[in-house]
């Protein structure tokens, strides 16, 4: 059974940072892609960033230039390193995985953790 599991949210004040972690287990291989995604009230599902087994790494528009994110050690983990912070980067953010899709496209994703909130605030 796949599980998937972030944890790192909170609040920070704008220009801060935040790290996130996400641990998928339950997968046979330790190169599945991990993905991040996030959700503001009132708004669709957004593409952040995902990664590779071997730690390649693709961008949403949002996140380039400020967010990073980065395998674990540890099998099929990875890490959202996010500086800069916006008020506008408040929002429910979600892991997501899955054998088939990777794309910016959350809606084939089968695999989801419970969400962490970040809040960026003075």
């Amino acid at each position: 059974q796949v599980q998937v599991v972030e944890s790192g949210g909170g609040l920070v004040q704008p220009g801060g940072s935040l790290r996130l972690s996400c641990a998928v287990s339950g997968f046979s291989t330790g190169n599945v892609v991990i993905t991040w995604f996030r959700q503001a009230p009132g708004k669709q599902r957004e593409f952040v960033a995902r990664v590779n087994g071997g730690g390649g790494a693709v961008y949403g528009d949002s996140a380039k230039g400020r967010f990073t994110i980065s395998r674990g050690y540890a099998k099929n983990t990875a890490y959202l390193q996010m500086n800069l912070l916006r008020p506008d980067d408040t929002a429910v953010y979600y892991c997501a995985s899955d054998r088939f899709h990777n794309g910016v496209d959350p809606r084939p994703y089968t695999y989801w953790g419970q969400g962490v909130q970040v809040t960026v605030s003075s």
